[in-house]
């Protein structure tokens, strides 16, 4: 069963939306996490690292802030083995590179500046999702 996190995730959606904005105005970047990190992996420049490193730390550093503000780590269930985990790692990093990009850079930045491109990927990411969902509850009986 999952949780009904109302304000939770207005909170977290609008840190996203923030982010994402603050990232364009000050740098003139998209936030797109696999760009990102691929920058980061492979820099070009820098400067270009430096704020790389600086939005991935801020990824990996969150739990602790959430922790210093309520007092707990958050909590996390992945209902599916490390394999599998690995799998859908795998094929999500096909699906990333044949649609250039991944949900942060097309659901949230590219959907926003209206991006026919990045519309059409984040419904075939969401028609795959549901898809996936399907069949591993209903099919696979997972």
């Amino acid at each position: 069963m999952t949780e009904f996190t109302p304000f939770a995730s207005l909170f977290g959606g609008v840190m996203i939306g923030l982010s994402a904005v603050l990232l364009m105005l000050v740098l003139g970047r998209v936030m797109g996490a696999t760009g990102i990190l691929t920058g980061f992996v492979n820099p070009t420049s820098g400067t270009d690292w430096s704020w790389r490193a600086a939005v991935l730390a801020g990824m990996v550093s969150a739990p602790l802030v959430y922790f210093a503000v309520t007092g707990g780590m958050p909590t996390i269930e992945v209902p599916v083995s490390t394999p599998l985990m690995l799998l859908g790692g795998f094929i999500v990093g096909i699906g990333v590179t044949f649609g250039s990009g991944c949900t942060s850079g097309h659901g949230v930045c590219g959907m926003a500046r209206l991006s026919g491109r990045s519309i059409t990927a984040t419904l075939t990411f969401m028609v795959a999702t549901a898809a996936t969902v399907f069949v591993i509850r209903h099919v696979l009986g997972g």
